[in-house]
């Protein structure tokens, strides 16, 4: 190989190298933590779940097959009630604001009709009801069960529900005065039922069932 040849090869190798090294400075261009506000949270892309609280961003775990599962399940059992008749019921991503700088996206969040108005185009001013499948990981279980159940009684949802695979239950909880009270607990065998709309009850073991 002459010289030539031999210095385009290693020049090509070089960037090579380069293009797979982690681009470290892009990190740079995000706040630090502790300093992120609305407007840096609005303007990331849309395609990881985040949270935004205190002024740190944070990254939720990738749910799982099961997770998905479960969450669909439940969407599409609420859907079949409350579409366009009652209110509206999405799902995650859906970024859902409790109060200036505090953003949540709850697994599946619920706004009744008279409350519309709330449910922006980027993201909802609050929810009348929300669900989030709980993670195994240590984190996430404080998250959902410790933090958010303050959080949201605080944001004044209506009501809570917390499905917890681990457990094999669903826990749900109805807004009383600025803090929660359970409206039940529910076991496999039993209809989970909510006290916000009336007429909505699930199969509690046909939630934890799984995809078949």
């Amino acid at each position: 190989m002459n010289d030539f040849l031999r210095n385009k090869v290693i020049a090509k190798g070089k960037r090579n190298r380069r293009a797979c090294e982690p681009a470290w400075e892009v990190a740079l261009l995000f706040p630090e933590q502790g300093n992120w506000c609305a407007e840096d949270y609005l303007a990331l892309p849309d395609n990881r779940l985040a949270e935004l609280s205190e002024g740190c961003l944070e990254v939720l775990p990738m749910p799982t097959t099961t997770h998905q599962w479960i969450t669909l399940f439940l969407y599409r059992a609420l859907e079949s009630l409350v579409w366009a008749r009652l209110g509206l019921v999405l799902v995650a991503p859906l970024r859902i604001e409790l109060w200036p700088g505090k953003f949540r996206e709850p697994d599946v969040v619920f706004m009744l009709n008279k409350n519309r108005h709330r449910a922006r185009e980027e993201f909802w001013n609050g929810a009348d009801l929300v669900m989030e499948v709980v993670s195994d990981d240590p984190e996430s279980r404080r998250r959902d069960l410790i933090t958010k159940r303050a959080e949201y009684a605080r944001a004044g949802i209506s009501e809570y529900w917390i499905v917890d695979p681990h457990r094999q239950q669903i826990t749900v909880l109805r807004l009383q005065g600025k803090k929660y009270v359970v409206h039940g607990t529910f076991k496999p065998g039993q209809q989970a039922r909510s006290r916000l709309l009336g007429g909505f009850t699930i199969d509690v073991s046909a939630v934890f069932a799984g995809p078949r």
